[in-house]
């Protein structure tokens, strides 16, 4: 007969880091082609236009303009409408012209 008590097992204890999902350009912000604007797990928001969805539905500038948000109405297979946001880039930022003094 043994007398080492037995040991408990551990649960629980992996801990992983954070994945740092969420709005990352808000509204008014001036983004350029390609920077990221929202990271989300699944499509929760939807890219609109002047923007486009990477494979892990990150939505991404497709140019360089100024980010707005808008809240759409999509139908869904049984033709219920649901409410999501739409991002979109729209036109050309305000660039103050350069001033050369001698």
């Amino acid at each position: 007969m043994s007398h080492v008590k037995a040991g408990s097992t551990s649960k629980n204890v992996h801990d992983s880091p954070g994945q740092r999902l969420g709005v990352k350009r808000f509204g008014g912000q001036v983004v350029h082609e390609g920077e990221i604007i929202v990271r989300q797990v699944g499509q929760t928001k939807l890219a609109g236009p002047g923007t486009f969805l990477s494979r892990n539905f990150s939505i991404h500038a497709a140019k360089d303009g100024v980010v707005n948000f808008r809240k759409v109405r999509i139908k869904n297979f049984t033709g219920k409408t649901a409410p999501r946001t739409q991002v979109i880039v729209e036109g050309k930022p305000a660039t103050k012209a350069k001033t050369v003094t001698k």
